[in-house]
């Protein structure tokens, strides 16, 4: 149970607004800011789960969220079931700065996770309890503070990541030759780079510090772990909206992926698909110099301006 005279502001005064409150009888505090080697700052917000008696009147009427600042923008979570029972969620930012994503509870939800011998990962990754007028918190487990950090891949996975990562290439290149930068930037930056890239420098990440940390969602801290001329290189992957310096950048983003990945594939154990990698860049080239144009694709278009 945390004291709330030792926390802050915040802490004391959801404490002191949840003992107020008849219906509400529980309150946890989870994620960051009660994981002790997770990194916090300012920006950091406070994830709270409400225990409530009945959780419609919050659903219907959110004027609660005022009680602890003006509310600036909100995202509103459906109701979702989990272990058979409705709960929701209210993701709140301030004008002050404060944000607090609260989680809304029925008795009975606790009550499930409490008896399960497994702790969630949500919890797992820290909690406190700040509140529990009934004791519905005392069976909960002791986190472990691991939840999140990441497994080696499967090989399977680890080449479908390589097999996904060259066929958004073959998008990336079609949408430049067509100057639309748009459509070319989500396969470039989000497919490639975001998901498919970040997934290869995790892995490397991972295996660089056994396997043992848990980075923030969409790569937060990636920068602080992984080896800083990797992180470099990727840096240099970026580029603004002229079209010429996209194909660059698309070419180093392929290299930078081939370098980590036969680093991962290495330390793994694992095959990498030189093959796929050679053809498919080869295509690339291809469509890279293609006359802007062409309105068939010429019959020796395999063959020409291959890199090979």
């Amino acid at each position: 149970m945390v004291d709330p005279a030792s926390k802050d502001r915040i802490v004391q005064q959801l404490f002191e607004w949840g003992t107020g409150r008849e219906d509400l009888r529980a309150m946890l505090w989870t994620s960051s800011r009660t994981n002790p080697v997770a990194p916090v700052d300012v920006f950091s917000d406070y994830d709270i789960i409400l225990v409530v008696e009945d959780i419609n009147p919050y659903y219907e009427d959110e004027s609660w969220l005022e009680d602890f600042g003006r509310v600036l923008v909100l995202y509103r979570d459906p109701l979702r079931l989990e272990s058979g029972c409705q709960r929701f969620a209210r993701i709140t930012q301030y004008e002050d700065g404060l944000k607090i994503d609260f989680g809304v509870w029925p008795i009975e939800l606790l009550r499930k996770i409490a008896a399960d011998p497994v702790l969630p990962d949500f919890l797992d990754v820290g909690y406190w309890v700040i509140l529990d007028k009934d004791g519905l918190a005392a069976g909960l487990r002791q986190p472990s503070y691991c939840a999140f950090i990441p497994s080696p891949p499967a090989e399977t996975f680890f080449q479908e990541t390589i097999e996904e990562f060259f066929h958004e290439a073959t998008y990336v290149v079609k949408h430049l030759w067509r100057d639309d930068l748009i459509a070319a930037k989500y396969n470039l930056e989000f497919m490639m780079k975001y998901d498919l890239l970040r997934r290869m420098l995790e892995w490397q990440m991972e295996f660089d510090h056994g396997w043992s940390v848990k980075l923030g969602a969409y790569g937060r801290g990636l920068k602080k772990w992984i080896r800083s001329e990797i992180w470099l290189e990727f840096e240099n992957t970026f580029t603004g909206a002229n079209i010429a310096d996209n194909w660059i950048a698309l070419f180093r983003t392929i290299d930078l992926f081939r370098k980590v990945a036969l680093d991962v594939a290495a330390h793994l154990g694992y095959e990498y698909l030189h093959d796929l990698d050679r053809r498919t860049v080869k295509y690339l080239h291809s469509v890279e110099h293609l006359d802007r144009q062409a309105e068939v694709f010429p019959k020796n278009f395999n063959q020409r301006n291959s890199n090979e």
